[in-house]
């Protein structure tokens, strides 16, 4: 049976030390602060929004929120986000995407300052990742990936890392990462064709999912032992919540390996916080 690398006590160890950090913060007269921006009511913002709000009470973030409508315009937004900006009080931003279509969603993320984005969405931070420069903030859930290798003590050096997935939110960043942690890395794509992405999984040592399809990789795509992190959140033909990795194909195989619901989703939270107090700290 596999080790399974749960996500809430990798959060909840950071949401201690996070805490500690935060009350030292306070002590100086800084209180690290997290400005929300959302558009609408995604439910899936909502969702995440509820968790954040959560994590930061617990952590010791104030939040500040900024719910605009949806027919909000890309000026009015702009002029919103470089509010943000000037306000030194506020030490980090997150803005829930994809924004509305009538909005350039790629102008707005250039008008935010890269030392006050806390997911990844500017070239700034991208460039921060890419450069290991420490510019900027990377993606939070490609960090919280990093931080379950961290908590589980999965050695990355040395070992071949098969990434599924090229997205600039989790599988290019998180590609970097850990390639930044001296791992030879392979990453497979939708124009991969069927036997290398296959080859590539099974000749990892650990594979990490990040393709955003239910149960795409199984068992034909996978080998013994391995350590699987399974970044998707998707929803099956039954209506379950399940990962990109079909987890009854995958556990009786593997050596570790995430859940979904359960895993990394449990760590972004407290990834977001480790960002907004890091960001904070450095106004001392």
């Amino acid at each position: 049976m596999a080790e399974l690398l749960k996500g809430m006590p990798v959060a909840k160890a950071m949401t201690a030390v996070n805490g500690e950090r935060a009350e030292a913060l306070k002590a100086k007269g800084i209180i690290p602060t997290l400005a929300i921006v959302r558009l609408g009511e995604n439910p899936s913002d909502l969702s995440y929004e509820k968790g954040a709000l959560k994590r930061a009470e617990k952590t010791g973030v104030e939040v500040r929120q900024f719910v605009l409508p949806e027919s909000t315009t890309q000026d009015e937004l702009i002029d919103v986000i470089r509010g943000i900006n000037e306000d030194d009080s506020i030490h980090g931003v997150l803005m829930f995407r994809p924004l509305p279509r009538h909005i350039d969603e790629k102008a707005v993320c250039e008008t935010l300052d890269p030392a006050k984005d806390m997911d990844g969405i500017t070239s700034g931070s991208m460039a921060g990742v890419f450069m290991e420069n420490g510019m900027g903030y990377p993606p939070c859930t490609a960090s919280a990936v990093m931080e379950i290798f961290d908590y589980y003590g999965i050695e990355l050096k040395g070992k071949k890392v098969t990434v599924f997935g090229r997205s600039l939110v989790i599988g290019k960043p998180v590609a970097m990462m850990v390639m930044g942690r001296h791992a030879t890395i392979t990453v497979c794509h939708s124009r991969t064709t069927a036997e290398d992405f296959a080859k590539a999984g099974r000749e990892a040592d650990i594979v990490i999912a990040a393709l955003g399809r239910a149960k795409m990789v199984g068992e034909d795509k996978l080998g013994e032992n391995q350590t699987i992190i399974d970044v998707g959140i998707n929803v099956d033909e039954e209506g379950n919540l399940c990962g990109d990795v079909d987890f009854e194909q995958a556990e009786p195989k593997a050596g570790a390996i995430t859940p979904v619901p359960g895993g990394v989703g449990s760590v972004t939270t407290a990834v977001l916080m480790k960002h907004v107090i890091e960001a904070a700290e450095k106004n001392i």
